[in-house]
């Protein structure tokens, strides 16, 4: 696409918060993208037929393709439409003027013009423009405040007494500031993702955005009006199908709320638990999870109500529902796809049709899922594999002359070593270990076993240790060995010198040991 390109993250967000209702001002600010780029590729979805709410759940790869080689926005049409914006400004404050009424003059003034409702959503960006607010206002499931405690809570370690400092949580619905705290090991992107799942589930169901203090873990660079998002967080924020808001810098009323929470939470936290000792996160948790009930279950000063029965009565029903599954942080890297139809992650290896032998591959994994791309198609999804050496197979994968091989497996081999002799898995271990292409591991592995029926099960275990003596594994040294007799001239020394022993008086024979 000409111009600005967007990672997909960011595109998600672009369309859930215009499905939101926020401005373009703000979208472009929030994802660190001009305003061009938002309208155009608001523009391009209207364009598709595509709606916002659908456009935030599609996966990365959907919407790769969907605006890979779009279509391309006649300016010519825009621009007669854009002239007459100002011109229905005015025409809209007449008595019975309406937006259906300047669209029938619009259509018979330009009867190939827009369809009524991009005709109504491109005003509505053009009136934007200079009329932009951010919205305070705390409406039931709008938003999730969230930030850290800028003090610290003890843990002490049972062994060495050593006292460890932990971060705490925060996070609270704005309206009905119903509140979740939680202890955390550090506030790496990691913990911090979790807390975030963690009060979303506690809350039991999702706003329409969430609010940031310029985390480092969500926020890598603070401004006041552009902040870097981390990645891993947009990826959260598209999972739950919410829109992220972050903080703006020296701007009080953006985290007000928050501020005051993190203050009731010395008071009613941190304050009954002052003299009390914890020796894990666990058990802090705990405690902190019953002082956190009383909290919520407290009456405001100036309402006749608790954030809980608030929180029950106006917003739990508005909040949209959970996703299925909770989100897993993902990774990405390039692999090559070698010749057994495999590509390597970790140790394990994973299938892809075999017609994208020697190509180079995209794979995104999380700790239970792995998807390989080829471009922006999606060519093999997999179970994370944990065991080294592991294979994930899909026959179909394979062309008809390799199917024999995927029978082969590390488990295979070990087996048939184990029961020739512990030293024989112990080497073959060590050859499954240092290959980087399997079917080079395989193929040194049946080559080595396969002596057993040659030579028999005792040359091949002591040409094996012969071999494990030097720290050399692979198939030609063990070739080697049995081929030159090596295997055989430890055994052949030892009865030799055994033979030349000399006859002593002082050698005590058997008959001494009965």
């Amino acid at each position: 696409m000409a111009g600005e390109t967007l990672r997909m993250t960011k595109l998600k967000q672009i369309f859930l918060l215009r499905n939101n209702g926020i401005s373009l001002d703000a979208i472009s600010r929030n994802v660190e993208c001009s305003r061009n780029t938002v309208k155009k590729y608001i523009r391009l979805a209207i364009q598709k037929g595509y709606s916002f709410s659908d456009l935030g759940t599609k996966e990365d790869h959907e919407l790769e393709k969907i605006f890979a080689d779009p279509v391309q926005v006649s300016k010519d049409r825009y621009h007669n439409l854009e002239e007459l914006f100002p011109w229905m400004t005015k025409e809209l404050k007449r008595t019975g003027v309406t937006r259906w009424t300047l669209w029938g003059e619009y259509k018979t003034r330009y009867p190939d013009g827009y369809s009524y409702s991009h005709f109504c959503e491109y005003y509505k960006q053009w009136t934007e423009s200079s009329q932009s607010t951010m919205h305070f206002e705390h409406e039931p499931a709008d938003k999730v405040y969230i930030d850290f405690t800028g003090k610290k809570l003890p843990i002490i370690d049972e062994n060495t007494g050593e006292i460890k400092e932990v971060e705490v949580f925060v996070a609270l619905l704005g309206y009905s500031q119903y509140t979740y705290v939680e202890a955390l090991g550090s506030q790496k992107k990691e913990d911090f993702i979790e807390a975030v799942q963690n009060a979303l589930h506690y809350f039991k169901g999702v706003p329409r955005a969430i609010v940031t203090d310029n985390l480092k873990a969500a926020v890598t660079k603070a401004d006041r009006y552009e902040a870097d998002v981390n990645e891993a967080f947009l990826d959260l924020a598209n999972h739950y199908q919410v829109a992220f808001l972050p903080a703006r810098s020296r701007k009080p009323r953006d985290k007000a709320l928050v501020e005051n929470a993190v203050n009731l939470v010395y008071q009613r936290i941190f304050a009954p638990l002052r003299n009390e000792s914890f020796f894990s996160i666990d058990q802090l948790n705990y405690v902190i999870r019953e002082q956190l009930e009383k909290h919520n279950n407290l009456s405001f000063l100036k309402e006749p109500i608790s954030r809980r029965k608030k929180y029950e009565r106006d917003e739990l029903s508005l909040l949209r529902p959970l996703p299925q599954e909770r989100y897993e942080i993902k990774h990405y890297k390039t692999a090559k796809v070698m010749k057994n139809c495999h590509v390597q992650l970790d140790k394990c290896y994973y299938s892809v049709p075999f017609r994208y032998i020697g190509k180079t591959v995209k794979i995104l994994h999380t700790s239970r899922h792995v998807s390989i791309f080829c471009y922006t198609d999606r060519i093999a999804f997999h179970e994370r594999k944990s065991k080294p050496f592991s294979y994930s197979t899909h026959g179909e994968h394979l062309p008809s002359t390799h199917q024999f091989v995927s029978q082969w497996s590390p488990e295979k081999f070990l087996k048939w070593a184990e029961r020739i002799s512990p030293s024989v898995k112990a080497y073959i271990e060590q050859i499954l270990g240092q290959k980087n292409y399997p079917e080079q591991s395989y193929r040194s592995c049946v080559g080595i076993l396969s002596f057993e029926k040659k030579v028999g099960k005792e040359r091949l275990i002591k040409a094996i240790e012969r071999a494990s003596s030097y720290n050399v594994y692979n198939y030609k040294v063990i070739k080697n060995i049995i081929a030159g007799k090596l295997d055989k001239l430890v055994e052949e020394t030892t009865k030799a010198r055994q033979s030349y022993l000399p006859f002593h008086e002082n050698i005590r024979g058997k008959e001494n040991f009965k």
